[in-house]
């Protein structure tokens, strides 16, 4: 199966930020890329940005949605690697 790089973008509530993320990356299994950690806004959201390599993004996705309740996630394909 090919792996794809995909970059994800988690919009959260920034006192939760590391129980969600501690769920994700334990399911990245080391396949983390890079990930950027942006400051809380006004409204108490943090932005996260995880480029992660995966071989069926669509499952990940689909798992990350369950998991982040009170957040918003967007997701682009780059290639395959």
């Amino acid at each position: 199966m090919s792996m794809q790089i995909v970059e994800i973008d988690i919009n959260l509530p920034y006192e939760g930020r590391g129980k969600i993320l501690k769920s994700i990356l334990e399911r990245a299994k080391g396949r983390v890329r890079d990930i950027h950690f942006f400051p809380p806004n006004a409204e108490g959201l943090s932005e996260v940005r995880l480029e992660l390599l995966v071989s069926d993004a669509q499952r990940l996705i689909k798992e990350l949605r369950k998991t982040i309740k009170n957040g918003k996630i967007s997701f682009k394909v780059f290639s395959e690697a």
